[in-house]
C-alpha cells in the first residue's frame, strides 16, 4: 500500500511563533537537530514543521493527533536531512509504533518553500502481507 501526506504552511506563522514565544516554541516543536540544520532560517523551520504534519497525515493521525494527549508527539517525528542534504525522516515513540502498524520500513520525504510558503511531501511504502486464502 502506498500512504501519502501533504502539508503547506505560511512561514509567517512560524514566524509569528518565534517571535512570541522564542526558545520556548522551538524547543517544544523541534529538535536539537531540527534546529541546528535550520540556521535559525525560519523558512527552514517552517518546512520541517510542514514535514512534521505531513508525516502525520501519511500516518493517519493528521493534525489533530500531533502534539495531542494520547496522540504523536511533535518530537516523534524529526525532519533532518542525510549525508548527501536529502530530507529524511527519523521516527520515535508513538510515530514509530504507528508506522510499525502500517508495515512501513521507510518515508520519502521533499520540502521546499518559496515566496512565503514552505511545503513538505511524504510518502511511503508498506510491505506487502501474503494474501490469504479465502474459504470458498
Amino acid at each position: 500500500m502506498i500512504y501519502t501526506g501533504i502539508d503547506i504552511v505560511a512561514v509567517d506563522r512560524i514566524r509569528r511563533a518565534v517571535e512570541r514565544w522564542g526558545d520556548r516554541f522551538i524547543q517544544r516543536i523541534f529538535s536539537t537537530a531540527e534546529t541546528a540544520l535550520c540556521h535559525g532560517r525560519t523558512e527552514s523551520l517552517a518546512a520541517r514543521w510542514a514535514a512534521k504534519e505531513a508525516v502525520a497525515k501519511l500516518l493517519g493521525v493528521g493534525l489533530r493527533g500531533i502534539g495531542g494527549a494520547g496522540g504523536v508527539a511533535f518530537h516523534d517525528i524529526e525532519a533532518l536531512a542525510d549525508a548527501h542534504g536529502r530530507p529524511m525522516v527519523i521516527l520515535r515513540g508513538a510515530a514509530q509504533a504507528r508506522a510499525r502498524e502500517l508495515g512501513i520500513d521507510s518515508i520519502r520525504l521533499s520540502l521546499s518553500h518559496d515566496h512565503g510558503l514552505a511545503i513538505a511531501i511524504a510518502i511511503a511504502l508498506s510491505s506487502p502481507t501474503p494474501r490469504r486464502r479465502m474459504p470458498w
